[in-house]
C-alpha cells in the first residue's frame, strides 16, 4: 500500500505526491462539489450545511510547484494508494486534536488513528457507521418520511387497478378474489426500509447497540413504521433507492441519510475501494467542527446564530435587507462583543476577515471583536487597534475604543496519550474562557490596522 500523510492548512511539494500520482490526479485542483459527485462522503454536506466549506473549495490546490490544503481533514483512497489529511496539530502518528473535536461535537469513539489499522478500508467504513446516528437524528426532525407506494392485493374488495396477469395466475379457477393494486401514502416505503436495513446491520456490530442508544427513540419510530421489513429484501431495497433518490427540497436531510445508508449497506457486497479506478473516502470540515466545539465552550456567554439551521438570523439594514449570521454575539448587551471562530492559522486571518467582523461590530454597536482560533505555540493574544485619520493628511493614529483581538486556544502538542491530551485541553479551555470575564488576566501584544 502506498500512503502519504499531510496536514490541513499547509503546503507540500508536488514531488512528494509522486508515489500516489493516480489518486492525486483524480483530486488535485478539483472542487469539493466535483469530488463529492465521484463518491467522496463530505461531512457536513458542503453546499447546504457548511458556511466554511464552499462548493468551489479544493482539497489540493496547485500553487506553483506545491499543493496547498485547506480546512478539510480526512481520508482518501484509490486502488492501493491512500492519502490521509490530518489536523495540523497531529504528531507522532496520532491526531488527538481531531479525535477530541469529533468526541466533543459528534460523540465519536476513538477511531482517528487511521494508519494503525492494517485494513484502511475498514477504518474508513467505521467513520460511516459512527456518522449514522447524527444523520438519522437530523433527518427525523422532519418526521418520518412518507411517500406514495403501489400496494398489491388479492381479495374481494377491489379499490384500484386490476392486475389481469396476476389475477389469472392466482385466481384460476375463480374463487371470489381479484388481484389488483393501488397507490397509497405510506411510511413503509423503500427509503424507510433502507434506514431499517441499516439499523439492523449496525445492531449486529459489537458496538452497534451502544452506537444506536444515542438515537433509541428515532430507531423505535423507524422499526414501528416498517412492518414489512424482511432481511432477504436488502438488495432489492438498495437497488430501489439507487434509482430513486429523494428529490423534494423539504426532505434534503433524508437525501443525505439515504446516501449514507447506501454507502454502509453496499460496503458489505462491494468493499469500499474495490477496483483500481474507484476513488473513495470521507472528509470532515475542520472549520465546522471547530465552530461547533467553540460554541460548546462559550454558549453561556455568547449567542450562536446558525446559518444551516436558519436560527438567529440578523439583518444589516431595515426592511429585512442584508441577511447575516455572525458566529457569536455576546449575551451582555451593555458591553457587546462580536466573536468569529476561525480554524485558520493566526497569520492567515486578515483582509476580508477584518472587514467582516468590523461590519458586524458596527451593526451591533460593539467596541470589541474576537477571532477565536486554535494555536500550538501558546503565544500571547494579538490586539489590533483601529486607526483613525488619513495618510493624505498625515494624521493616522490608533483609536482606543475599537479593538479586535486574536485569541487562541492552546492545543497540546506533546501529550503521551489521548487521556493526557484531554486533561490538558480542559486546563487550556478554562484559560481560554477567562478572556471573557469582566477582568480578564492575560497578556496582549498590540498592533495597528494600517
Amino acid at each position: 500500500m502506498k500512503l502519504l500523510k499531510i496536514k490541513d492548512n499547509s503546503q507540500q511539494k508536488k514531488e512528494s505526491f509522486s508515489h500516489i500520482k493516480n489518486l492525486t490526479g483524480k483530486i488535485a485542483d478539483k472542487t469539493l462539489e466535483q469530488i463529492e459527485r465521484e463518491g467522496i462522503f463530505v461531512f457536513p454536506e458542503i453546499v447546504r450545511d457548511s458556511e466554511d466549506l464552499t462548493q468551489d473549495q479544493m482539497i489540493l490546490q496547485s500553487v506553483n510547484d506545491a499543493y496547498r490544503t485547506g480546512n478539510v481533514i480526512g481520508f482518501l483512497g484509490c486502488g492501493d494508494e491512500r492519502l490521509i489529511i490530518e489536523s495540523r496539530f497531529s504528531g507522532d502518528g496520532e491526531d488527538y486534536f481531531f479525535q477530541y473535536l469529533l468526541d466533543k461535537v459528534l460523540d465519536f469513539p476513538n477511531i482517528v488513528d487511521l494508519e494503525s489499522d492494517a485494513n484502511q478500508n475498514n477504518r474508513l467504513f467505521n467513520f460511516l457507521l459512527f456518522l449514522f446516528p447524527q444523520y438519522l437524528k437530523t433527518a427525523m426532525r422532519k418526521g418520518l418520511f412518507k411517500k406514495y407506494i403501489r400496494c398489491r392485493y388479492n381479495d374481494g374488495n377491489v379499490k384500484g387497478t386490476i392486475d389481469v396477469a396476476r389475477h389469472i395466475e392466482k385466481n384460476t379457477p375463480f374463487t371470489g378474489n381479484v388481484a389488483y393494486s393501488q397507490r397509497e401514502f405510506s411510511y413503509d416505503n423503500s427509503l424507510m426500509e433502507l434506514v431499517r436495513h441499516t439499523i439492523e446491520y449496525i445492531k449486529r456490530k459489537p458496538y452497534g447497540n451502544k452506537l444506536l442508544v444515542k438515537v433509541k427513540d428515532e430507531v423505535k419510530l423507524v422499526i414501528d413504521a416498517t412492518p414489512g421489513y424482511e432481511p432477504y429484501d436488502r438488495q432489492k431495497i438498495i437497488e430501489e433507492n439507487k434509482k430513486n433518490a429523494v428529490r423534494h427540497a423539504y426532505f434534503k436531510e433524508y437525501l443525505a441519510l439515504q446516501r449514507l445508508c447506501l454507502l454502509i449497506l453496499r460496503h458489505q457486497k462491494h468493499q469500499i475501494g474495490t477496483g483500481s479506478k474507484q476513488i473513495y473516502g470521507i472528509l470532515f470540515d475542520g472549520a465546522w467542527l471547530w465552530e461547533e466545539y467553540i460554541n460548546l465552550l462559550i454558549e453561556d456567554i455568547f449567542y450562536h446564530p446558525m446559518n444551516k439551521g436558519s436560527k438567529g438570523a440578523q439583518r444589516l439594514f431595515e426592511g429585512n435587507v442584508g441577511l447575516i449570521y455572525p458566529d457569536f454575539i455576546s449575551r451582555n448587551s451593555e458591553m457587546r462583543i462580536i466573536a468569529d471562530a476561525k480554524y485558520k492559522p493566526i497569520d492567515n486571518i486578515g483582509n476580508r476577515d477584518y472587514l467582516q467582523v468590523l461590519a458586524y461590530m458596527f451593526r451591533f454597536d460593539a467596541k470589541t471583536g474576537y477571532y477565536l482560533y486554535p494555536e500550538a505555540g501558546g503565544s500571547d493574544d494579538l490586539k489590533l487597534r483601529m486607526n483613525r485619520g488619513s495618510t493624505y493628511e498625515a494624521n493616522v493614529s490608533p483609536r482606543n475604543d475599537i479593538t479586535i483581538i486574536k485569541h487562541g486556544l492552546k492545543i497540546p502538542m506533546d501529550a503521551p496519550d489521548y487521556s493526557c491530551f484531554a486533561t490538558r485541553m480542559g486546563d487550556f479551555e478554562h484559560e481560554f474562557r477567562c478572556a471573557f470575564s469582566p477582568n480578564p488576566v492575560y497578556a496582549v501584544t498590540e498592533n495597528l490596522i494600517n
